[in-house]
């Protein structure tokens, strides 16, 4: 593959695209490579359409197609993207999920309405039928951070308390994930693979927390983590017989209040957009919705 002109193909149109910059540094990074850099051509060998995919600097394949482009003057932008996406799926043999970050009002406006549509259209017919709407958050030293009230303890727990806390979180979850895997596995296993993707990620460990009522209750859940960029709420939540009381925003408060004592500046977050009582507790604690991340992947257990 010509890579510099792989890399220098136009980041235009009105879906955000990664630039040339961008790409190289990710590239230096080992988070874009070579080998996840696709693109189709006509019979000049002039490009028409370009995919690029994400993974972690350790990742032995792609985590998530990044960047989908198709020039404007294909006819059937959807036929020649999904083309684009079948074959490189059957080079890394599985599907990574697609990510586009969006403005909040997309849908008003009919241009980006309709470049989404035909890559929506591009991904379910390579396999990633599945949608799922997230909202993303990002909260900043100027929000300034709440103290704590002292209605939660929270302590450093051993790997099968936080495997048992996961599990008991995932009773009854809003999270659209959560529901899709307890559809296939039992909620043991789907802990066992929450506890492992946190702990693969570039957070420490020893920053996790269980959440406990004064009288030694458990509460819930705080898990503090980071990508390779931020900063990052991992995974909070409160047990199915603590819920409605507004323990969320404690644990909340307590993962900001963390990254805040360690200097960040920035603390991203995401939820479902069907997860309400999630998203007011970003709003109350001063994080401010940044885009829409519509996430187009494969079901669970094909």
């Amino acid at each position: 593959m010509d890579l510099d002109r792989a890399v220098a193909h136009p980041a235009d149109g009105p879906v955000p695209a990664l630039t040339a910059e961008r790409i190289r540094e990710e590239l230096a990074e080992n988070q874009i490579r070579p080998e996840w850099i696709w693109f189709a051509e006509d019979e000049d060998g002039e490009i028409l359409a370009r995919a690029l995919w994400w993974g972690r600097a350790d990742s032995e394949r792609p985590i998530a197609l990044d960047c989908l482009q198709v020039r404007d003057d294909v006819a059937d932008p959807a036929a020649v993207a999904a083309g684009l996406l079948e074959a490189g799926h059957a080079a890394f043999g599985k599907r990574p999920g697609y990510n586009i970050s969006l403005p909040r009002d997309w849908r008003a406006d009919p241009e980006l309405a309709a470049a989404v549509g035909w890559r929506q259209e591009a991904a379910a017919e390579a396999g990633l039928t599945r949608e799922i709407e997230r909202l993303r958050y990002e909260w900043t030293p100027a929000a300034g951070t709440a103290g704590p009230t002292g209605r939660l303890v929270f302590r450093e727990g051993t790997d099968e308390e936080m495997l048992d806390a996961f599990v008991r979180l995932s009773r009854d979850s809003l999270d659209l994930a959560t529901q899709h895997e307890l559809e296939l596995m039992d909620a043991e296993q789907l802990a066992r693979e929450d506890f492992d993707f946190y702990l693969d990620c570039p957070g420490e460990r020893s920053w996790w927390r269980l959440a406990h009522l004064p009288d030694g209750r458990l509460a819930g859940l705080a898990v503090p983590s980071a990508t390779p960029y931020h900063r990052n709420v991992g995974y909070l939540g409160v047990v199915p017989e603590q819920r409605g009381q507004g323990l969320i925003d404690e644990i909340l408060g307590e993962i900001t209040r963390f990254h805040a004592a360690e200097g960040a500046q920035r603390i991203t977050a995401t939820t479902d957009t069907v997860n309400i009582p999630m998203a007011a507790a970003f709003d109350r604690a001063g994080y401010e919705v940044t885009e829409i991340r519509l996430v187009l992947e494969e079901p669970s257990g094909v």
